[in-house]
């Protein structure tokens, strides 16, 4: 039932070694319903199957339907020492899959939610076991609150109590003096449960964020996507091989040949695919058999060979896409396809092929293996989830010190050093074997070989093997006309990847002619890895509150600040996504973070608290790298490199750049209401920095002593491209009822 640490360990050891009696346990707990339903009809993030698939839900249809039963438990282990157990059963029928419907470790739904012992020793406080620790309490946000793991299955709707997931930890606190306390703390390392972030992805999820849908998701994210555009890959390096654009003559180097056409080159020129079918030759927008290549590239991907000469009849190409994956920006799915179907705006990318307008054809071979088994004999790479995550003796590990002066300031200070609870995720190519290997980017070399001075569309350019270029120098290439072709081989430099070998292209040139010589094997497609982990954070924070004496009227003054050194940030550079350097293009690099909230709280009316808030996160090492560059067509398109907003990137948004100080504004109302002020209303609003808000208002009833009600409202609006404004469809009412037993 738990996970094995050593820290686990040595604490539940430390639980049940005592040889004292127990005294008697104390029990009490209750039981609870939670049922919400969505308040807009509409699709959420990562719901769809397809790029046109348009179903949702229904306002009304039902969110969540959680029932749960907690117990706590508490006792004495002899005079000096006391026990705490809370247990938490529970179930949620409309959970998208099992991690979310009933018990999963380490998260809200834990079976096991808190297990600690309470003792002294030598003028220590300890508290031994599976616990949480609360060192921030701003409003609905967690800045200083960084001891424990979140679980954000409702992003930030659940109280900090219920969204922060225990952990295994020794937490010594003691004071010093009669206004000063310090508190230590050797806790376990845990990530937050973040919705999608699993080779899974969680489809349905009402919180899944866009960032993750872009990782993780079935028609954006990358994890599915590039698969899928390698079997669009094998496709063309299947044509190629089979004279598709040489006449009808067998092209054995296939698409090692065409590493002086881009993706652009193809899509924004006009082919003639009708002639002679199975042919690919290049024309005229006034030919009356011309097709626009962005409408063959998107036939292609669909479809694959699907229905071309000599594929089996009746047979679905397995290397099409069928508009499931986001590889063009279709806005129908039609068998045989349409020109209306589709669009090609790389200037405005909103799709894989668009952001790869500038990668060569030569590329693309890079992505395929020979396949017995793929009816057209090739098919492209695969993609792997794998999690790399701190030895079960690391721990994380600090301090808090707390001081209260004469004149009313409190004050504190306190230091973390720990693994980052957000996870990474770095992207590598590896061979079978798991080993990584290397990326090269070759330039072209341009072979004369139809006789007219200065490279021509029937010359030949191949991919220079014998040189690797940096980032900048394939971008100053790029200026001058030179196409960078994406490489993959081992350590040694001596094995390429892809169903091709690129370094047998020049000898083959040098017999005479490409259409000679047998085919030379590469070493396959790499797979492409995504390799989740965790990183070493140094958290240094300070918080202070003062309460101000303005007559009948109270009022606090408030601040937490926090310091992240070595923390990481997603960046992305839309050059090298360009040219189809994926695993370079998305990159976790390091940043320094300072955070800080300010805020006031005052009590007025008949004991109305409103407190207010100003929220900054400020990003020290933000990357804003602007540049565009120019495609084969002569089409603008943004080669920038910079930081990339996680909660809110995507493929439909550009991969939409970050904030360097992203701000929030929150205001916070309470008050209890009713004959002995035994019922309560709140409401928060918080409005983010680009648009983006979310108001939550909820009401607590006590019917009883026993019988509790509850009422919430959370509404989420503004645009569609912040944290918040893109949960608008996942706007939700909820009612609960909770019955408490002793």
């Amino acid at each position: 039932m738990f996970k094995r640490c050593k820290l686990h360990q040595s604490i539940l050891l430390a639980l049940i070694l005592p040889s004292v009696a127990m005294a008697e346990v104390e029990i009490t707990g209750y039981l609870k319903n939670e049922t919400s339903v969505f308040t807009r009809d509409g699709q959420v993030t990562g719901e769809a199957d397809t790029m046109v698939d348009e179903r949702g839900h229904d306002k009304g249809d039902l969110l969540k339907f959680e029932n749960s039963a907690r117990i706590f438990m508490n006792g004495y282990l002899g005079e000096e020492s006391s026990w705490h157990a809370d247990l938490n059963f529970i179930y949620d029928s409309e959970g998208v899959n099992d991690t979310y419907k009933g018990h999963e470790l380490y998260s809200q739904h834990d079976y096991v939610r808190e297990l600690y012992v309470d003792t002294s020793l030598i003028g220590w406080d300890l508290r031994l076991g599976k616990q949480q620790v609360v060192w921030g309490t701003a409003d609905g946000i967690k800045l200083l609150d960084i001891i424990n793991p979140t679980d954000f299955r409702e992003l930030n709707q659940n109280a900090m109590e219920d969204s922060r997931i225990p952990i295994w930890m020794i937490n010594a606190e003691r004071n010093i003096g009669d206004n000063s306390n310090i508190q230590l703390i050797v806790s376990q390392v845990e990530e937050n449960k973040i919705p999608g972030l699993n080779p899974d992805g969680d489809a349905g999820h009402p919180f899944l964020m866009k960032g993750v849908e872009t990782i993780s998701g079935q028609v954006n994210g990358f994890f599915n996507v590039a698969p899928a555009l390698s079997n669009v890959a094998a496709t063309f390096n299947g044509a190629a091989m089979g004279g598709g654009f040489t006449g009808g003559m067998m092209l054995p180097v296939g698409l090692n040949l065409f590493a002086g056409l881009t993706v652009d080159g193809f899509a924004g020129n006009f082919w003639d695919a009708v002639t002679t079918p199975g042919l690919l030759n290049p024309t005229v927008p006034t030919d009356p058999v011309a097709a626009p290549g962005w409408f063959l590239l998107n036939a292609f991907t669909q479809f694959g060979f699907t229905g071309q000469p000599g594929f089996p009849a009746g047979l679905n190409d397995p290397n099409g896409n069928f508009g499931t994956t986001n590889l063009m920006p279709i806005t129908a799915f039609n068998a045989p396809p349409t020109p209306a179907d589709v669009t090609w705006q790389p200037g405005e990318a909103s799709s894989a092929f668009e952001f790869m307008s500038n990668a060569t054809f030569a590329t693309f071979n890079t992505f395929t293996s020979f396949s017995p088994t793929a009816p057209t004999g090739l098919t492209g790479t695969t993609s792997e989830w794998v999690r790399d995550y701190p030895d079960d003796s690391d721990v994380n590990a600090g301090f808090r010190f707390r001081n209260s002066t004469d004149g009313g300031l409190n004050w504190s200070f306190n230091y973390f050093h720990h693994y980052g609870a957000n996870p990474d995720l770095d992207l590598s190519w590896r061979n079978a074997a798991g080993d990584e290997l290397t990326v090269q980017r070759a330039p072209t070399l341009f072979f004369d070989t139809n006789g007219t001075p200065g490279p021509q569309q029937d010359d030949t350019f191949i991919p220079d093997v014998a040189t690797s270029l940096t980032r900048d120098q394939a971008r100053a290439n790029w200026d001058m006309g030179n196409a960078t072709t994406i490489l993959v081989h081992d350590g040694t430099g001596s094995t390429y990847y892809g169903a091709l070998d690129p370094s047998a292209v020049l000898p083959a040139l040098a017999d005479g002619s490409p259409f000679n010589e047998p085919p030379a094997m590469g070493a396959g497609a790499p797979i492409l890895r995504f390799t989740e982990s965790l990183h070493r954070v140094n958290s240094v924070g300070a918080s202070f509150d003062y309460a101000l004496d303005m007559g009948d009227i109270p009022l606090v003054l408030r601040g937490e600040f926090l310091y992240d050194e070595g923390d990481k940030q997603p960046v992305i550079d839309k050059f090298l996504l360009s040219i189809g350097d994926l695993t370079n293009a998305l990159k976790m690099e390091d940043a320094d973070y300072f955070k800080y909230v300010l805020g006031a709280d005052i009590t007025v009316a008949t004991n109305l608290l409103v407190s207010g808030q100003f929220i900054q996160f400020r990003n020290l090492d933000f990357v804003d790298e602007k540049d565009t560059c120019m495609t084969q067509t002569g089409v603008m398109v943004d080669c920038s490199r910079y930081t990339a907003d996680f909660p809110s990137m995507s493929l439909s948004n550009g991969l939409m750049k970050g904030y360097e100080d992203k701000e929030f504004y929150s205001l916070f109302f309470s008050k209890p209401f009713g004959d002995s002020q035994e019922h309560r209303w709140n409401n928060i609003f918080i409005y983010e920095e680009g648009g983006g808000k979310w108001n939550r208002l909820d009401v607590e009833y006590t019917f009883t002593d026993t019988i509790l009600g509850s009422v919430e409202w959370n509404n989420y609006w503004g645009d569609e491209n912040t944290t918040f404004g893109q949960f608008e469809n996942s706007s939700n009412f909820q009612v609960g009822l909770k019955w408490i037993f002793e």
